[in-house]
């Protein structure tokens, strides 16, 4: 996207306040470069995961291996965002964290492309890393370019940063895919970490038009935190050593033993956050009420997120296997279909926000509730639909390219009914006491949704058989009906907030 660059009046001190990026000021610029950049290389790289997981030529695995193992990556991509946040308020700063951040995905990419399992799943545990650190402290930088909540610029800011989001995730799978899956597989992840180093080089130039406290430690570590923290962090470390040595040196170590704790932890510490949030008797009954309202959102998000993300994982293996993807005697690369849904998001957000608008002028705007019911019930019904090219499939032909294309409209119109409500529900709930950390909690939906998927998946249930997907589908659709049969409840425990 060509940067519209002009003159403009912008209050003094506001970064880049001699030229302004659509309006906006120029420090977004470098923001939107950097997460169009990180988003290239992030979903590139997740279109090629799956298949280069069960290709002959990448490592044969069969299908539920390649599921758990993607749906443990995504997890703890949104696991390491709380850990990435606190890291940016307590160690580094926002600038220098997204930095480095940038430097451990490109590292983290350069290792994949080499031709080993070992360095392969290092590679994707760095990536996790680097992306956990990156999300997390990335937008914190955009809002930092605005004088306060009430800039009028602020929620356009936004709309700008996550239009860079779909820019690089549209494009990432056309090019990184076509790539890996025709040329080489290590040459497409070699590719994602080109685009990564382009994004942490246009980041460090630019970083002077951003806000001048993108780059101060909000909250410093005392020496005495800094001291304990180092302690438990070494002695967790030594202790996993430990007991991956012992496992290994005993001849029994399998993929499992990384695996099983990783998916386990996805699903319990979403629990024991919120959990503890809960029960902070610091919290006054208004808040109370207010997180147990969240806790119904939550659950609801993370039941959203299992079947979402599976368009990545179930659906893409199979449309590797049982999906024509022929056009006029062309084969287009399966790793294709991930740029359906970036494409999807560009065109339909700015009609659902002008739907939006137009229903709250005339005072008929759907509630935060029925919003969320109606995203459950749209994943639900993609599931349903998968079951026909699921049939068609055990027929013994392979289902038009089109049946996943349609399967990947109605995902992407629940997650524009779920995902900027969850957001925006998220930080009118919060807790005064945890307002800077909850929007890691909402996270931690995802993480709960992708963890359960992988622990289906090492239990050996198999995502693409028809029984499993119509109950995925049902599970969905009955969840979404119970938030709507429940909704003047759940209204009543958020209290002041709609």
């Amino acid at each position: 996207m060509a940067s519209s660059l002009t003159k403009d009046s912008v209050s003094p001190g506001t970064p880049g306040s001699e030229k302004t990026f659509f309006g906006h000021p120029r420090g977004l610029a470098t923001l939107f470069m950097t997460e169009m950049w990180e988003r290239f290389s992030y979903y590139g790289m997740r279109a090629l995961l799956p298949l280069y997981l069960v290709a002959p030529g990448g490592l044969g695995m069969n299908a539920g291996t390649a599921t758990a193992i993607y749906s443990v990556y995504l997890s703890l991509v949104y696991l390491l965002t709380m850990p990435g946040g606190w890291f940016g308020d307590r160690v580094w700063g926002p600038r220098k964290t997204v930095a480095v951040a940038g430097g451990v995905i490109m590292l983290g990419h350069l290792t994949l492309a080499l031709p080993s399992s070992g360095t392969f799943f290092a590679g994707l545990g760095l990536v996790a890393i680097g992306s956990g650190l990156l999300k997390a402290n990335i937008s914190t930088m955009v809002g930092q370019l605005y004088s306060g909540p009430d800039d009028p610029r602020r929620d356009g800011g936004f709309t700008v940063f996550y239009m860079g989001i779909n820019l690089g995730a549209f494009a990432a799978p056309l090019i990184i895919g076509t790539i890996g899956e025709n040329v080489n597989w290590h040459l497409g992840f070699a590719l994602a970490a080109v685009g990564m180093g382009l994004g942490v080089i246009q980041f460090l130039l630019g970083s002077r038009h951003l806000a001048p406290h993108s780059s101060v430690v909000p909250k410093p570590l005392s020496v005495e935190e800094k001291t304990s923290t180092l302690r438990k962090a070494a002695f967790w470390a030594a202790l996993a050593l430990v007991f991956y040595a012992i496992v290994g040196f005993s001849g029994n170590y399998t993929l499992n033993w990384i695996l099983v704790p990783l998916t386990l932890l996805g699903v319990i510490i979403p629990v024991l956050v919120l959990t503890r949030i809960k029960r902070d008797k610091e919290l006054d009954r208004a808040e109370q009420s207010k997180m147990s309202a969240y806790i119904w959102f939550f659950v609801a998000a993370a039941v959203f997120w299992m079947i979402y993300d599976q368009g990545g994982s179930t659906l893409a293996i199979f449309a590797d296997s049982s999906t024509d993807t022929s056009v006029f005697g062309w084969e287009f690369p399966v790793s294709w279909f991930q740029s359906v849904n970036p494409v999807i998001i560009m065109a339909l957000a700015p009609v659902f926000a002008t739907v939006w608008l137009a229903l709250a002028r005339r005072g008929k705007e759907p509630s935060t509730i029925v919003k969320f019911s109606f995203g459950l019930v749209l994943v639900g019904a993609s599931f349903f639909l998968f079951l026909a090219p699921l049939a068609i499939a055990d027929g013994g032909h392979k289902a038009a390219a089109l049946w996943l294309v349609a399967i990947y409209f109605v995902q992407t119109c629940g997650e524009l009914m779920l995902s900027p409500v969850g957001l925006s529900v998220t930080t009118k709930m919060a807790p005064v006491k945890y307002a800077s950390q909850m929007m890691g909690v909402w996270f931690l939906a995802v993480t709960a949704g992708d963890a359960t998927t992988g622990l289906l998946s090492i239990a050996g249930v198999d995502l693409n058989k028809t029984g499993i997907v119509a109950a995925e589908a049902a599970l969905a659709v009955l969840a979404g009906v119970a938030i709507w049969m429940y909704r003047k409840r759940v209204k009543e425990l958020m209290g002041d907030v709609r």
